[in-house]
């Protein structure tokens, strides 16, 4: 109950149900009436307990090895990429990525990292970096996500860029 009225309260959009522990439970009987339970209380905070998945499995037993189970945590995948839609991705407006570290890799140079609100950024672009301190111009030599060295980075992504001749104290947190 608390996880559903917090997910409505946090906006969260879109829910898909996993019943897990299914493989402890004999009584289908029991089974379905748990799932209709979900299904109203999921209905009670507004959101479409009637038509949203709900899969029920035993994560225990399909990291065991059991197809059975297995093919549980396959369904919720599909699940997943079925009924939650891609998020819009805000990538034909001017690149905006609020600044929430800052690290300086010797021998690379200076590092910002943030989510990219909206645009797009790529190795070679000429970025302005604004707010607190004096407005500064940089190029960006550099894309990162998760240690991965990328083209670009896009709208709704956490990246890193790695800025040209730019120093660690001059840019700081809450820049953009």
């Amino acid at each position: 109950r608390e996880h559903i009225l917090l997910s409505r309260q946090v906006g969260v959009p879109f829910i898909v149900v996993f019943m897990n522990k299914c493989d402890m439970v004999d009584d289908e009987e029991l089974l379905e009436l748990v799932e209709m339970e979900v299904r109203e209380l999921l209905s009670e905070y507004d959101f479409p307990g009637d038509d949203l998945p709900v899969i029920q499995g035993s994560a225990l037993k399909a990291l065991e090895g059991e197809e059975q189970w297995e093919a549980k945590i396959i369904e919720l995948a599909e699940a997943l990429d079925s009924y939650i839609p891609e998020p819009e991705r805000d990538i034909d407006k001017p690149f905006i990525m609020p600044i929430e570290d800052v690290f300086s890799i010797s021998g690379r140079g200076t590092v910002v990292t943030g989510r990219v609100e909206r645009g797009i950024v790529r190795t070679g672009d000429e970025v302005e970096i604004v707010g607190i301190k004096d407005t500064t111009k940089t190029i960006v030599t550099g894309v990162e996500m998760f240690r991965k060295l990328l083209d670009e980075g896009r709208a709704g992504e956490n990246i890193g860029a790695l800025l040209r001749g730019t120093k660690r104290d001059e840019i700081q947190r809450g820049q953009v």
